[in-house]
């Protein structure tokens, strides 16, 4: 079924511009420029709000942990259930740059994610993960908070479009036709080498006894 809202979750303000947890605002800010969607301040939404013939787009300007006032507002007023939306937000536990598109699910320590759920009282609806890799020494406040390494800006870039187009094809074809194709399996990693024995020496095998003669 093709979905009626999309929802990029971030920060408001340029200190904010760029950062990891701002990828879902830079995600949706690619899939309006595609569609030639137009962003205005909605107050009444508490956001950034664009449309492109029945698909709506929605930036909470609430600040990530109130995300969840401005879909609410968005949702009451179309009467969009939260099985017609897609959120999109950025993830740790997927390396830099992978997608993952889900139908629902818990919050996962996500804070955007959690007033969505509190707000709507429901956790039905569909998520587009995109992959900020994890913290590893910093804090996670200050890896997500964090801007993405610019020696990775074009990697990054073809990520973001990547889900951009993921957004765009669930939004008309459904989320899941969407999820087999953008939903990739990794690569299997090559198993290492057996190593070799040193010329003239034979590997050890384990003795197996013979098997009894039959009768």
């Amino acid at each position: 079924m093709p979905l009626r809202l999309l929802i990029g979750l971030g920060n408001p303000g340029p200190e904010y511009e760029n950062t990891r947890h701002n990828a879902g605002f830079m995600i949706l800010e690619r899939v309006a420029q595609r569609l030639g969607a137009v962003w205005v301040k909605e107050r009444k939404f508490d956001g950034w709000f664009a449309r492109a013939d029945s698909l709506y787009l929605l930036k909470p300007k609430t600040f990530m942990n109130l995300s969840g006032k401005s879909v609410a507002a968005v949702s009451g007023f179309f009467k969009i259930p939260p099985a017609d939306m897609l959120v999109i937000y950025d993830d740790v536990a997927l390396p830099e740059g992978k997608l993952r598109l889900k139908p629902s699910g818990s919050a996962g320590g996500h804070n955007g994610l959690k007033s969505i759920i509190a707000s709507l009282g429901s956790d039905q609806f569909a998520r587009l993960r995109f992959g900020v890799g994890a913290a590893e020494q910093k804090s996670l406040v200050g890896h997500v908070l964090g801007r993405f390494d610019p020696a990775s800006a074009e990697e990054l870039h073809k990520s973001l479009e990547k889900a951009a187009d993921a957004a765009i094809f669930a939004s008309l074809r459904g989320l899941e036709l969407a999820m087999n194709q953008f939903n990739t399996a990794e690569p299997p990693r090559p198993k290492p080498a057996r190593p070799m024995p040193p010329p003239g020496q034979e590997p050890t095998v384990s003795a197996v006894p013979n098997p009894p003669e039959s009768t």
